[in-house]
């Protein structure tokens, strides 16, 4: 009698997801939160000066970034917290640098530089540095210790519930064997 309890593994657990599945999360994420950002500096630049407007709008657009990448691109499936905020703005702080630089050049070289122009420069500098801001992110702000996935770093607080690493369950079957009645024979 060969009863197959489980015919394949299986796995347990949710684990967070792969570099590729993250880089398309973030650049839906971040690319959508910057595009959204370059039309409200434009807005704000009416006001008040550019540079002050891509601050303002550097910092709003860093926090709600940071939370969608703990909860959804890099798969920690809660908030980020006031640790991972203050290491996300370091790399927000330099994309800032990036696209600053990056208008204040096209300034120099144009002097008055139409505003699809402006927008362009600024998105192109704002792609560039969300490529570095993606591998700091994955590899420092929100990357997993030896042994944890990204989920389970998230949930090392003391008060915290670990959340169940990825376990595979090997086939197992009942077979009679001459020795005892049932034996439990592990990926038979």
């Amino acid at each position: 009698m060969n009863a197959q309890l489980t015919s394949e593994p299986q796995t347990v657990g949710e684990a967070a997801p792969g570099p590729f599945a993250s880089f398309v999360r973030f650049v839906v994420c971040g690319g959508g939160v910057g595009v959204l950002a370059g039309g409200a500096v434009a807005a704000l630049a009416g006001v008040m000066p550019w540079v002050l407007a891509n601050a303002v709008i550097t910092l709003v657009s860093t926090v709600l970034c940071t939370e969608l990448h703990a909860r959804f691109t890099f798969g920690t499936g809660k908030r980020a917290g006031w640790r991972r905020h203050r290491q996300s703005a370091g790399s927000a702080t330099a994309a800032y640098a990036v696209t600053s630089a990056a208008v204040l050049v096209l300034h120099l070289v144009q002097s008055a530089p139409g505003a699809p122009t402006e927008q362009l420069v600024y998105l192109g500098a704002s792609g560039l540095a969300g490529v570095g801001r993606f591998l700091v992110l994955r590899l420092f702000v929100f990357a997993a210790g030896p042994g944890q996935t990204t989920r389970d770093k998230a949930a090392c607080g003391p008060l915290a519930v670990r959340a169940v690493t990825p376990v595979t369950v090997a086939p197992v079957s009942l077979a009679r064997t001459p020795r005892s009645p049932l034996v439990l024979a592990a990926g038979a």
